[in-house]
């Protein structure tokens, strides 16, 4: 009579196991994210992934969305998926992100689709770097407008297919001051929306 129990018990536990592992990898809804340890004003990290310390569900979102997963010495990661103001990004409108020096080596900000993918168009516009702030002579104090279309002056990222998307800020060979305390070093870029759908 015992052996219903235990059979019972077993069955949930193994949905309830591969539920949570479907979740984790983003094969079911979204997904679980990736950097909800670390939280400055709005962009997440998480300095467990590329170490043996993360656990079973961010090795398995990482795994399923071949991030590329340095340690923190090596690259740090950002990401936000809201404006300044706390609204979920979103193709439909219009924002302008901006910000200065970044403590480390070399930083990239991308953007990526919902599915942690890069939006399939052909923009050839989807990152904004270091290197392209440096060579608008605004390396101190650069901005680039993201929106689904061309807006034909200044610096560009595309968000054409990206339906609601988020942005990942990578900064490459940190300072070990951003290490031991992002949330006191990081000057987080801001994410100012412009416009949305017919809005002027």
């Amino acid at each position: 009579m015992r052996i219903l129990p235990l059979l019972i018990g077993g069955v949930l536990g193994l949905a309830a196991g591969a539920a949570s592992a479907f979740f984790a990898a983003g094969m079911i809804g979204s997904g679980a994210s990736v950097g909800d340890q670390i939280d400055v004003n709005g962009w997440k990290s998480d300095w467990t992934i590329g170490s043996t310390s993360a656990n079973p569900w961010t090795r398995a979102r990482i795994a399923r969305h071949g991030l590329l997963a340095l340690t923190k010495e090596e690259a740090v990661y950002f990401t936000t998926n809201m404006d300044s103001d706390g609204n979920r990004l979103s193709e439909d409108c219009t924002y302008e992100v901006s910000g200065g020096d970044m403590p480390g080596q070399w930083w990239s900000i991308t953007l990526y689709d919902a599915q942690s993918y890069l939006p399939l168009n052909k923009d050839n516009a989807l990152s904004f770097d270091q290197t392209k702030a440096a060579s608008s002579g605004a390396e101190d104090a650069w901005s680039f407008t993201v929106a689904a279309t061309d807006p034909e002056t200044g610096n560009w990222v595309s968000s054409q297919a990206g339906g609601d998307f988020d942005m990942t800020l990578r900064i490459y060979r940190p300072t070990p001051d951003l290490i031991a305390d992002p949330e006191g070093v990081l000057p987080t870029p801001g994410v100012k929306r412009l416009a949305c759908g017919g809005d002027a």
